[in-house]
């Protein structure tokens, strides 16, 4: 048997915790010493407290606890209450370091207003290309919305099209639909060649820029937001509209989408503005 403070280390709690299942009935000592009243524990108890501090990690209260101990629940339930809880965790810790970056995004971007990047803008054509594209919705033009979305769809796109007979070239280019309540978002690859009729992705013609004030992003796509406003005042300025959806084109993609390495070339399609 093992004393109180020994059944505490195995266990990785305090003796404060156990006295207090004690109190509660929620893991009574094998046996108390009837004179000093020390506590003392079996090894096979450490089972039930493993459970105990696993079911407390999930949420449970010690009152939901104590329930679903005295209905024994299997090795197999409880590893499956786990792994259900740590599929939760993982999201909701992919969530919050999505909305950190966001954040951090954000404040550069509000740090950068009215300072004129290095970047310099041209006007120019874009020719028209063939490409094969997805699309799906977002719930809005933040990054965190937009970002998981273009990169589960290029993911889909990088797996179907090469096994489809066509051929890609680069560069990726991602371009987005304004529906009001939502946003469009479609991925793209220039392809050439001719693809099989059961292909899950579309082939279209991406039509050409008569004239797009364009900036190379160089940088994270966190960081895109400075160069979009930067692009938007300076159409405004010098008297343009826009006319069609702003084109992201990726001239170098490395896999994180937080490195420095990124080349974003941004084509912002304009034309006379309405009197």
């Amino acid at each position: 048997m093992f004393g109180i403070g020994d059944f505490a280390r195995f266990g990785r709690v305090s003796v404060r915790m156990l006295r207090h299942y004690d109190q509660i009935g929620l893991l009574t000592p094998v046996e108390v010493d009837p004179s000093t009243g020390y506590r003392f524990y079996s090894a096979d108890q450490l089972a039930r407290l493993n459970r105990i501090v696993a079911l407390k990690d999930l949420g449970f209260t010690l009152q939901q606890v104590a329930a679903l101990l005295d209905d024994r629940l299997t090795v197999d339930q409880m590893r499956g209450m786990l792994q259900l809880r740590r599929a939760q965790l993982a999201n909701q810790l992919a969530a919050d370091n999505a909305r950190l970056a966001g954040v951090e995004a954000r404040l550069r971007r509000i740090e950068k207003e009215g300072v004129m990047p290095d970047n310099e803008i041209i006007v120019k054509s874009v020719e028209a290309t063939r490409v094969a594209e997805l699309s799906d919705f977002a719930a809005d033009f933040g990054d965190e919305a937009i970002g998981p979305v273009l990169t589960e769809l290029f993911e889909r796109l990088d797996k179907l099209v090469p096994e489809s007979g066509l051929v890609v070239h680069e560069p990726s280019i991602a371009y987005y639909e304004d529906l009001g309540d939502r946003v469009r978002c479609h991925a793209a690859l220039q392809v050439s060649g001719t693809a099989s009729p059961a292909s899950l992705f579309e082939v279209v013609e991406l039509a050409g820029i008569p004239r797009a004030a364009t900036m190379v992003h160089r940088g994270p796509l966190a960081d895109l937001g400075p160069a979009f406003d930067v692009l938007g005042r300076w159409a405004d300025e010098n008297g343009y509209a826009v006319t069609c959806p702003i084109r992201e084109v990726y001239l170098h993609c490395p896999p994180e989408h937080d490195s420095d390495e990124w080349v974003v070339e941004l084509q912002l399609p304009i034309g006379p503005r309405e009197a």
